[in-house]
């Protein structure tokens, strides 16, 4: 590990360690920022950062309230500088919508504010168990009044429309008048990205005593949002409340004005419906109506008991157990958490990179989902896998509109998208990058591999393939000068500091991953399934004369190695830059992305992220342990980690090579990036891809867990100070947990009939009559 990456993992935690929560433990205006992307809460269609209930107190620089649904976007004109032909033109951006949280507590006319009068106690956690954000603070006024705020808020995980708050007050050392203003408030704007910051406009407002409602259209994208609010107080709270309210175009309050009496608790419940279609003709309101009624009836506390019941059900599949390593046990959640909040779960979108916790990256989603996020739950939870790769089904028309636009064939996936139509106008950083292509492919075929999903691959995956498959037949070509072979040039690897180059040895070995898994599964399906192959090929003109060019090629695809080094080629012009080491560089000039001109960091042998490294791991059973470490030594010095895809990687590949140190340090980066804020970017929204590559770190690092030609294989061992790890996999129907201590492993068969896999090169069956099988290692 370099030295500037090092002394990242000598930060002090910001948070204590806790199994099961995050707690901030004081309010302080110079960590808010941070705390609003950590404490964000979400379920995959809609996310709520963690800001505060009632007012900020702070400056505008140090907050960025945001509440965003997966999907809903903004459009604008792409700018360039210089106009070229073909270039995208319209971007994609995700919007801020109603802030609906919003609720303001007055002790006669004194507003709470924690930048004044006196916090005796306070407290924030995120219940990591349970899937709530819950506060507690203890304020005084200026007049020597004292107050107790408990608040716990939800975004429900299995009534994904549904929104909710459990505010509740205690006066300690007074009686007198409190004023609780909750509101909905439409009058927002997006902080970043787009030039017309404010997206949306109010074409319907309506309020009532307890309830009330907003209709938002996105003015560029026609997108209509519904928010349905009402509100419920507890018998003791109606009887000693006096409820006002007032409206605008843009905004609803209510304020409900209570005597208190010294001692006694006050409770208001905020449910929230939200809803949106895109369609000119449909109202989003009926459905957030309906929403909103129905967990009115049922009440806060069956919300709360729905969640706990959700969580338990995840926390069984996907919990990582560490015995020994109390930073990773809480970062291993956390990082699992996010994740089960961001991930789309509709086939209609899919995980952003940020996840739905912020504004950055624009709401985009980028070829890190397949790579970092989707194994995740492939191995735990596949039918959230099949629902992203359905994303990717859904949006394949737009992949063949793309790469029309760059005269290919086939279908070419965006870099950046929420629609499915390239969002991003630097060519260089994204259309190059046709690796994305070979990225879902080999995303499909893991999907089928681990659940066997039949159904799936013929009516959707094998289309997928193909589309992506004709594309590489279009984009390379012969080349004398290469022993005429099938080239690909002014391409990008996943490295985007080498954009432009010829034969990226990533792309090419992808590129023929892609060509002969798209064969194998033509074969396969037309063998089993010939009426569903026939529908398929009629539909996408198929013929057995392009099975057979496809096979041609990939028989011819160049495949770069260096004889002189014995490394793998990044691509054909790395070799030949200006060699540097990482930590030559002033650490000051770090990130290089910041800091320096593309050309500069083009001439130069640095390197953003994983790339051979990268190819190293997905198609790991093509190359010998000894090229692993050659290629490792080379490009470890010269890699910057620039960007937070890259620390697991190396991690995997130092663990399956034997560099235990190195394994663990890059390891220990990955999977507290966020919590610790190592790159001091949280703020704009937590890493979703880097928490799916914290899980492949353990599982294919530590673990040594690989998946080849529809088998598996586990190599493990036990990291240093560890006393023990564990956790659940699913694999082709059944369920097994794996237990790894000092010298010891323990497969354990969960649910299913039958599992084959490898310990080493030990075959293990697990079955009825050998549920349970303890090995060395």
């Amino acid at each position: 590990m370099r030295k500037y990456h090092a002394k990242k993992l000598d930060k002090e935690a910001l948070y204590p360690y806790q199994p099961w929560k995050i707690t901030e433990q004081e309010f302080l205006i110079n960590t808010n920022h941070h705390n609003e992307a950590i404490f964000s809460l979400g379920n995959g269609y809609m996310g709520l950062r963690g800001t505060l209930e009632e007012d900020y107190p702070g400056s505008e620089d140090t907050t960025t309230p945001g509440f965003y649904i997966n999907g809903v976007y903004a459009s604008e004109k792409i700018i360039y500088g210089e106009e070229a032909p073909n270039l995208p033109q319209k971007g994609q951006t995700i919007v801020n919508l109603a802030d609906w949280s919003e609720i303001n507590l007055y002790i006669n006319e004194e507003k709470l504010n924690l930048l004044k009068g006196k916090i005796h106690d306070y407290k924030r956690e995120l219940d990591l168990k349970q899937g709530l954000l819950r506060r507690k603070i203890i304020w005084e006024d200026r007049q020597g009044r004292k107050i107790e705020i408990k608040i716990t808020r939800l975004i429900s995980l299995s009534r994904e429309h549904i929104g909710a708050i459990r505010y509740q007050f205690k006066a300690i050392n007074f009686s007198g008048k409190i004023s609780v203003n909750s509101a909905l408030n439409g009058d927002v704007r997006n902080h970043h990205n787009l030039r017309e910051k404010r997206a949306l406009e109010v074409i319907e407002s309506k309020t009532d005593t307890n309830t009330g409602h907003l209709l938002h259209k996105v003015k560029t994208s026609n997108f209509k949002v519904a928010y349905v609010v009402e509100h419920l107080l507890d018998e003791y709270s109606k009887d000693n409340c006096e409820i006002s309210k007032r409206s605008s175009d843009n905004r609803i309050d209510w304020i409900f004005e209570i005597s208190a009496v010294e001692g006694e608790e006050y409770t208001i419940d905020k449910i929230v419906g939200i809803n949106h279609c895109k369609e000119e003709a449909e109202n989003p309101l009926s459905a957030a109506r309906a929403s909103v009624a129905r967990a009115s009836i049922t009440g806060f506390e069956n919300l709360v008991e729905e969640q706990a019941e959700f969580m338990s059900g995840y926390w069984q599949d996907v919990d990582v157990k560490i015995e020994g390593a109390e930073a990773l046990q809480q970062a291993f959640r956390f990082n699992a958490f996010h994740i089960l909040q961001a991930a789309g779960k509709d086939g209609q979108t899919s995980v952003a990179a940020k996840g739905i916790s912020g504004e950055h990256y624009e709401g985009h989603y980028f070829w890190d989902t397949e790579s970092y996020i989707l194994p995740f739950f492939a191995f735990q939870r596949p039918e959230v896998a099949r629902n992203l790769l359905l994303y990717r089904y859904n949006t394949l028309d737009k992949a063949k509109k793309n790469a029309d636009r760059m005269r290919l064939n086939g279908a070419l996936y965006p870099w950046r998208t929420i629609n499915g139509e390239e969002a991003s106008g630097f060519f260089m950083g994204s259309t190059v990058q046709y690796h994305i292509n070979a990225d879902i492919a080999y995303a499909v075929n893991l999907y089928y591999q681990v659940s066997r999903d039949q159904e799936f691959m013929e009516n959707y995956g094998l289309e997928i393939l193909i589309e992506t498959a004709r594309m590489w037949l279009s984009l390379g070509s012969y080349i004398p000068m290469r022993d005429n072979k099938f080239c690909f040039n002014e391409v990008c690897g996943p490295d985007e500091y080498k954009p432009g180059v010829n034969n990226n040895a990533y792309t090419n070995y992808m590129a023929k991953f892609n060509l002969d898994i798209a064969i194998k599964m033509a074969e396969i399906i037309k063998d089993k399934s010939p009426e569903k192959y026939k529908r398929v090929a009629e539909k996408i003109d198929l013929t057995d004369n392009e099975i057979d060019r496809m096979r041609e090629v990939a028989e011819d695809i160049y495949l770069p190695y260096n004889e002189e080094l014995e490394i793998t080629p990044q691509d054909d012009s790395f070799l030949y830059k200006n060699p540097i080491e990482v930590d030559n560089i002033p650490e000051a000039e770090l990130p290089l992305v910041k800091n320096w001109h593309p050309l500069i960091i083009w001439r130069y042998q640095v390197i953003k992220q994983a790339d051979v490294l990268l190819l190293m791991l997905q198609l790991g059973d093509q190359f010998s342990r000894d090229l692993k470490i050659r290629n490792y030594d080379y490009y470890e010095p010269k890699t910057t980690h620039d960007s937070s895809l890259s620390p697991a990687i190396y991690s995997i590949l130092a663990s399956e090579i034997g560099y235990k140190n190195q394994s663990y340090n890059y390891f220990m980066q990955t999977a507290r990036l966020d919590l610790d804020d190592f790159n001091e970017n949280v703020y704009q929204g937590v890493h979703t891809a880097c928490m799916g590559g914290t899980w492949l770190a353990l599982v294919q690092g530590f673990a040594g867990m690989r998946m080849f030609n529809n088998k598996l294989y586990f190599h493990p061992h036990l990291p240093d100070g560890w006393d023990k790890y564990q956790f659940r996999l699913r694999f082709k129907g059944s369920q097994i947990e794996v237990t790894v201590k000092e010298n010891e492993a323990k497969y354990m068969l969960l649910a299913g009939e039958k599992v084959e896999f490898k310990h080493y090169d030990q075959l293990v069956v697990l079955e009825e009559s050998n549920l349970c099988q303890e090995l060395e290692i």
